[in-house]
């Protein structure tokens, strides 16, 4: 499928030399997914390739294993390409392009036998099985020391409970992954995403307990505690544990000497920002992120996306994330908007932006729902007015719980727009995807979730039945 955000590759030196590891380590048993099988065993490895005990005899062959598993996430996962998908399933973003794989997710017309659907489950639980692999050989390896291995273990958790996580959002009840048992995964049941959101929690208390908030990569590219608790945060309130969410996320925003407000709305999206969590690195030493390249246009009409008139209304009068974070383009005529967030839309010497997965505002957006749920009114409406004071906006007047929320709500839409599928997983999550039929002529109440991709239906009987509204 043609899609025009393009693809990077991990600037890691050692990457190309262990991906060849990695792939090694993974053909020792077959993938459970059909397609990713063939492509195993289709390749033909070279007579020197160390096997996949030998990656895990030596702590560098080991994080380089891991490192290529971010490189895929970054590169071919439908993690990726998020902010740009999900903008569009819902109202953040219009479609000016003639791709026939970006259409139907604008028009909310997926089918069980579209490309992407198949193309977006696979990738995901051959991520998932590669998180497994390095679990299981992390653990059976009498080579690494045991700060080493709780530290592959733990980022291969949290990537595990992370890839899952968005597919029980996408796909609903799914079959949650946890060997690399060929026979046991190929007749993997669906679990009800509260068993899956369960697991999850599971994982990612195990990954906490592993790892540290110090970060092996100085510039954040590798997942720590604080991100492992931000996810956490996000998946208590997802599943309205509103004690244990506002926890987590005071968690990470206790953590003052590592990271920092940053009151200037320019420097939020850049690759130092003390704001950041988690980020993905751009391939090269002046290249910038795919947010960048595929937002950002110079003339009209767009040739792919530009931001809806809904997105434009989210912002208060006088809110700086409109005149900073937005950009109007006009011919004299006619006008569009693209997000502003990332400034870069080509290459720069050197980088200047890496593409955030993970950012405090998140964190404060998520106490304030869960503070104001419990009932703590104030201090709900203090975090809202942290982002509220860095936008230019005055104090919220939200004084009871459900004006909080509704102005909660608000928020995270004028903050994090065109960021990872949020405002779709909003709407969803607080059962207002209704609102998308005013301004998407195809929705319809069965497009909260992606079909069942038909080709794993009948290669696995037990992930019947399929989702509404698709048989």
């Amino acid at each position: 499928m043609k899609t025009p955000i393009r693809h990077l590759t991990n600037k890691h030196p050692l990457l190309k030399r262990y991906k060849l590891i990695i792939f090694c380590l993974f053909t020792f048993s077959c993938f459970f997914i059909t397609t990713a099988c063939e492509d195993f065993v289709a390749v033909e490895l070279p007579a020197s390739q160390l096997n996949a005990a030998a990656v895990f005899e030596e702590a560098a062959s080991a994080n380089a294993a891991l490192l290529a598993i971010y490189a895929e996430m970054r590169d071919e996962s439908m993690i990726s390409a998020l902010s740009y998908t999900m903008g569009l399933y819902a109202d953040e973003l219009d479609y000016y392009g003639t791709t026939d794989g970006i259409n139907i997710l604008y028009t909310n017309s997926l089918l069980p036998s579209s490309s992407t659907v198949g193309s977006w489950w696979n990738n995901s639980y051959h991520l998932i099985y590669s998180a497994n692999a390095i679990i299981e050989k992390t653990a059976q390896s009498q080579a690494l020391s045991e700060e080493e291995r709780n530290q592959l273990i733990g980022e291969a958790l949290f990537v595990r409970a992370f890839i899952h996580f968005y597919l029980t959002n996408l796909y609903g009840a799914i079959p949650y992954i946890t060997s690399t048992d060929y026979n046991e995964n190929q007749i993997a049941s669906k679990m009800t995403s509260t068993a899956v959101y369960s697991a999850i929690i599971d994982d990612l208390v195990k990954a906490a307990a592993n790892l540290k908030n110090n970060y092996l990569l100085e510039d954040r590219t590798r997942p720590n505690k604080a991100t492992v608790m931000a996810l956490l945060a996000r998946v208590y309130l997802y599943t309205e544990q509103w004690e244990e969410a506002s926890n987590a996320a005071s968690y990470v925003l206790n953590l003052k000497s590592q990271y920092s407000w940053e009151t200037d709305l320019n420097k939020v999206f850049l690759k130092e920002s003390s704001t950041t969590l988690w980020q993905w690195a751009p391939k090269t030493s002046n290249g910038n992120t795919r947010e960048g390249e595929t937002f950002i246009f110079t003339s009209v009409p767009p040739s792919n996306v530009a931001l809806t008139a809904q997105q434009l209304s989210a912002f208060e009068t006088n809110d700086l994330r409109k005149t900073q974070w937005t950009k109007e383009v006009t011919d004299y005529n006619n006008s569009w908007s693209h997000a502003y967030k990332y400034k870069e839309r080509s290459t720069s010497d050197p980088s200047k932006e890496h593409t955030i997965i993970f950012r405090l505002a998140e964190l404060y957006l998520i106490r304030a729902e869960a503070r104001a749920q419990f009932g703590d009114i104030i201090g709900a409406a203090d975090d809202l007015n942290i982002l509220r004071t860095r936008a230019g906006l005055p104090n919220t007047p939200a004084s009871d719980k459900e004006s909080l929320l509704r102005a909660i709500s608000a928020e995270r839409s004028a903050e994090l727009f065109t960021e990872m599928g949020h405002r779709f997983f909003d709407l969803k999550r607080t059962k207002q995807l209704d609102i998308l039929s005013a301004s998407k002529k195809g929705w319809e109440a069965s497009d909260e979730l992606f079909p069942i991709p038909e080709n794993e239906l009948l290669i696995n009987p037990n992930l019947a039945p399929q989702n509404p509204g698709y048989n």
